[in-house]
């Protein structure tokens, strides 16, 4: 497959979805990459594994710190071209799903924002954010 082939329609490999993009200012197309559909299923199904009812016996911080260790890792593998709007799904699932389970543990109803908010989850309990790593990636310094 040459790069004109490629540039009309996607493809995967080794996890990263290979497609046509459009620049923001000039609209002209380029081939890029972004994380493909089953990595992000695949480590927002992790984060759900870890969110079950069988876990409400563990503690708040042991469970965060698990889900940390594959969000940390999942991000440094996908930090290469369009990944803003895959870390914002993942962080989001990432929240619902811990508010959901604290609610849970806690027997407290309704969403969880008003008793576990961002500065809870991310500050005391140490939640991995990986909207803020992009900030780090040494293109956005440019």
């Amino acid at each position: 497959m040459n790069i004109e082939q490629a540039s009309k329609r996607s493809f995967e490999f080794l996890g990263y979805s290979f497609e046509r993009c459009y620049a923001v200012g000039t609209g002209h197309a380029y081939l890029g990459t972004k994380p493909s559909r089953k990595k992000i299923a695949g480590v927002t199904r992790r984060i759900s594994q870890l969110t079950e009812r069988n876990r409400l016996c563990d503690e708040a911080t042991d469970v965060v710190g698990e889900f940390n260790a594959p969000l940390r890792g999942w991000g440094q593998y996908f930090c290469l071209g369009s990944v803003s709007k895959a870390y914002r799904a993942v962080d989001a699932h990432a929240w619902h799903r811990l508010r959901q389970w604290l609610g849970r543990k806690h027997k407290v109803r309704g969403a969880g924002t008003g008793q576990y908010p961002d500065e809870y989850l991310y500050e005391t309990l140490g939640l991995v954010r990986l909207t803020k790593t992009t900030a780090n990636l040494p293109w956005a310094k440019a």
